[in-house]
């Protein structure tokens, strides 16, 4: 009875030593399969924050550009009501922002929107590949991802009724030389702003961010 059970005991010690170490194997997968998933999920949080970071730096380059033209109606027309496209290119701010989160800017891919919008696309590399593991070939492989940040107007433009009153009766025409700017009109934006453009105070523009909304977006 005694010689029985151990030898039933010996013939079962390699069979738990075998399970023990597929289960080993199992978890260094599992383990890599989910450092894998987190290298990507790094890089997809880098191309978010670079194409993000080239949008704003786009919008914010085109203050200077809006100041030109807020006397002028149809400039504003096309701006705010229409589908603005900002000429300031970001992809400066897109690699920092990307040197930041652990992942490089890939070659010629940080490019502006040729589809009407106002944005950047941007795809970006980890630096550090996904490391030693059980699984075959990761141990050089960088994650890539890709993402797309849109400019947006938070407002709308109003125009301003600009027909001059008919002169009294024994009184000279205005010089038009002479007349004080006019205002264009009247930007409501979101959150209740509402900004009555006065000629005299242009550089009470409000902030690019009051103005225009920076936010991710499909392809």
């Amino acid at each position: 009875m005694t010689h029985r059970t151990s030898s039933e005991s010996g013939q079962a010690a390699p069979i738990y030593i075998t399970m023990v170490a597929g289960l080993l194997f199992l978890a260094l997968a599992f383990f890599a399969v989910g450092q894998a998933g987190a290298t990507r999920n790094d890089a997809q949080a880098a191309a978010d924050a670079a194409a993000l970071a080239a949008a704003q730096e786009s919008r914010d380059l085109f203050r200077d550009g809006l100041l030109g033209g807020l006397l002028d109606p149809e400039f504003l027309d096309d701006v705010f009501n229409g589908q603005p496209v900002g000429t300031g290119n970001g992809c400066q701010a897109a690699a920092r922002f990307a040197d930041q989160n652990g992942a490089d800017v890939l070659p010629g891919e940080c490019q502006q929107l040729s589809d009407g919008r106002w944005g950047f696309r941007v795809g970006a590399r980890s630096q550090e590949p996904m490391g030693d593991s059980v699984l075959p070939g990761t141990e050089d492989e960088y994650a890539e991802a890709r993402a797309t940040a849109i400019v947006e107007p938070r407002c709308g433009f109003t125009p301003a009724e600009d027909e001059p009153p008919p002169p009294a009766d024994g009184d000279e025409p205005e010089n038009p030389d002479d007349a004080e700017p006019a205002s264009p009109g009247t930007l409501a934006c979101d959150g209740g702003l509402i900004w009555d453009i006065d000629p005299e105070q242009l550089d009470l523009l409000p902030d690019m961010a009051d103005l225009f909304s920076v936010r991710l977006a499909q392809d």
